[in-house]
């Protein structure tokens, strides 16, 4: 009995690490798949939401812009992967694109931080003026996309 207790434990360990190896090694997203908005508002939606519920999308807004914006020149949706595009999946470019999430996060820690405590104070109407230029600019990605398929 305890002999296939532990027969059975192992073979869970070793599953999950070559589970988790494998996680490692497979390609990454340039574009972070978390880069999404779920919905778009227009002026009277947000006009009857709380002051905290603009926060929140506020802040969202500004993730996905961060998480985008930047390599627009290479892709503009989540998903694409090195390889998509050509490049090379070797060890620099992945150290490269590794520095570049960890430098993301770390900007965009810093900067809900800095919304969660300074946004509060922020009149409701600049926060809806600025929810829906974010949005405008979200959903301008589409048109640069149409330009880039010309």
């Amino acid at each position: 009995m305890k002999g296939k207790i532990i027969l059975l434990s192992t073979l869970f360990f070793l599953t999950t690490g070559a589970i988790s190896a494998q996680a490692k090694n497979a390609p990454r997203s340039i574009i972070s798949t978390t880069a999404l908005i779920r919905k778009y508002h227009d002026q009277k939606e947000l006009s009857g939401m709380q002051k905290g519920e603009l926060l929140e999308l506020y802040i969202e807004r500004i993730k996905v812009l961060v998480k985008t914006l930047p390599y627009i020149a290479l892709v503009t949706k989540p998903g694409v992967t090195m390889a998509d595009l050509g490049i090379p999946d070797d060890s620099e470019h992945k150290k490269v694109l590794d520095a570049q999430a960890v430098g993301t996060t770390t900007f965009l820690d810093t900067t809900v931080e800095f919304q969660r405590k300074m946004m509060p104070y922020s009149d409701k109407g600049n926060l809806i003026a600025a929810i829906l230029f974010y949005e405008s600019t979200l959903k301008s990605l589409h048109e640069f996309n149409e330009l880039n398929e010309m």
